[in-house]
């Protein structure tokens, strides 16, 4: 006898992917601004969320940590997630700010990243913690703020967490990946300052 969550339609679901005529004006206007990605068309589904999500995506890609680190935790958290859509972007995006072949290989890899530098192993303790426990050990809590004093240390796990709600919405919502690569020599901060962008110029 089947498990009560098998499909017996044999017919994967998922929610499609809005389109144009199914978006209000405004949000047709956002994502004619920003790269034609999956994820960005998916969330606009959801109209009152779009604008926080975008403008929360810009907030954590602009603090303090740089963009090299920045991107290695969002890969390890979307390694740590499964999430094969925010590796892939992220991949290219890490590759343009700096994040080595060998590092890639480590942090989608290594059951505990040791390889990378001290600083980056800890980001990515933080990344997995985060996203396969919730709860941040008091050892890693207690080091990044050692490192990077409260204000910083909360923007990293703030980045972490919302990485982790990007990859779950991806995941569940069934998002597939495009069938180019089209962040290829973009930033991650050229890309999260377009919507305040947008808004400022309204």
């Amino acid at each position: 006898m089947g498990s009560v969550d098998q499909d017996l339609t044999g017919v994967t679901p998922r929610i499609p992917l809005p389109a144009d005529d199914d978006l209000e004006p405004e949000h047709r206007e956002m994502l004619a601004n920003l790269p034609p990605l999956n994820v960005f068309r998916m969330v606009a589904g959801a109209p009152r969320a779009v604008r926080p999500f975008l403008e929360l995506g810009a907030a954590v890609l602009s603090t303090a940590l740089d963009a090299r680190r920045r991107e290695i935790a969002v890969l390890r958290v979307a390694h740590a997630t499964n999430s094969s859509y925010e590796w892939a972007q992220h991949k290219q995006l890490g590759r343009t700010v700096g994040v080595t072949e060998a590092e890639i290989d480590s942090i989608a890899t290594e059951e505990r990243v040791s390889r990378l530098d001290e600083e980056c192993n800890l980001i990515c303790r933080v990344a997995d913690e985060v996203s396969r426990d919730v709860w941040l050990s008091d050892e890693a809590l207690e080091q990044i703020i050692d490192r990077y004093g409260p204000r910083e240390a909360a923007e990293l796990i703030l980045l972490v967490s919302y990485y982790n709600m990007v990859s779950r919405f991806l995941e569940s919502t069934r998002v597939e990946l495009e069938d180019e690569p089209l962040l290829g020599g973009q930033t991650p901060s050229s890309i999260g300052r377009r919507p305040s962008d947008q808004r400022g110029a309204r």
